[in-house]
């Protein structure tokens, strides 16, 4: 990783990022013109969001407030109400995906836990990319937008057809994104087993992000169900997925221990994203464009993914002034 000093941001330094740096045109446009119809809330102290239920009619409102109190976090609200400062009237909500480098379930990094790096932070990267292609490809949402919050990525979708959607559907729709489920088939003498041969639909989906768990596996990882023994056998025997060999790995695995090892992994799927955060109607998330104070960094709206790097595209220019 690059030498920056990421240390949280002084009262001085917010500041200056908000009236130097800061410019409510960088706020998305899928936020300002909802703007009315949001709930915003504020942390002024490093102690969460307590400053809640803030309205804003217009952008000139919201940049007179950052510049005045510069935040030391910025929140926005996924729904959108009729009477956001009373946050009654709901009319619908974003569907959210939330990727947190920290909370990746099988990490591959050297961090300690509540850290992130570069390596976990390019993992994350990489589950974003898988999720928005079963929200494109699977699901044919299109108003999806990528969002860097400073320790990870938000995906926030704003497609009509599900921004209505209620919790338990948003549940089932994250279940099937994610790989969550082991999906079954019933042979001829009527017992269920895995299956990965259906080149489409969700056992497609499901194949791949198991095939990714199982590829970021150590030799330290820890799953339910599975000892070490068997996991020594799955990092012997992997390679053979890397060409869809699953017969030939299951056979190696042996079939009832293959069995366990798929049930874990749904279980590791189901964390890959905070579930919370996307069943939630009312939930608040970090406002694109503001600071992160925690580690100076800056929430960031993603216009190619493929190119962006945390490192170069989301650090405050008051982080290459400090001194060390």
């Amino acid at each position: 990783m690059m030498e920056i000093n990421f240390k949280p941001a002084t009262r001085e330094e917010r500041k200056i990022f908000y009236t130097e740096e800061w410019s409510v045109d960088d706020v998305p446009d899928f936020v300002l013109n909802s703007l009315p119809n949001r709930e915003f809330g504020f942390d002024h102290n490093g102690q969460g969001p307590n400053d809640r239920y803030k309205t804003f009619l217009n952008p000139n409102e919201l940049k007179k407030f950052m510049r005045i109190r510069f935040p030391f976090a910025s929140y926005v609200s996924v729904a959108f109400y009729d009477k956001p400062k009373f946050r009654r009237g709901w009319q619908k909500s974003e569907l959210v995906f939330d990727v947190d480098a920290k909370d990746i379930p099988i990490r591959v990094c050297d961090c300690l836990e509540g850290e992130v790096c570069d390596v976990c932070l390019n993992q994350a990267k990489d589950i974003v990319l898988m999720i928005t292609d079963v929200l494109k490809d699977d699901l044919g949402l299109k108003n999806i937008n990528m969002v860097y919050s400073g320790r990870g990525y938000h995906v926030r979708v704003l497609d009509e057809s599900v921004m209505d959607s209620s919790s338990d559907i948003r549940g089932q729709i994250v279940q099937y994104v994610i790989g969550a489920n082991v999906p079954e088939l019933t042979n001829m003498s009527g017992h269920k087993t895995p299956h990965f041969i259906v080149p489409f639909g969700y056992p497609k989906n499901f194949t791949r992000w198991s095939k990714y768990t199982i590829g970021h596996l150590t030799k330290d990882s820890k799953l339910d169900d599975v000892n070490d023994k068997l996991l020594k056998d799955v990092l012997k025997h992997r390679h053979l997925l890397d060409d869809d060999s699953w017969g030939l790995f299951k056979s190696k695995i042996g079939p009832r221990r293959y069995d366990k090892l798929i049930n874990a992994v749904s279980r590791v799927n189901m964390n890959i994203t905070d579930t919370k955060v996307s069943i939630d109607l009312k939930r608040i998330l970090r406002l694109p464009s503001t600071l992160h104070s925690k580690v100076s960094m800056k929430s960031t709206l993603i216009r190619n993914i493929e190119t962006f790097d945390p490192f170069d595209d989301a650090v405050p220019q008051f982080v290459y002034e400090r001194k060390y």
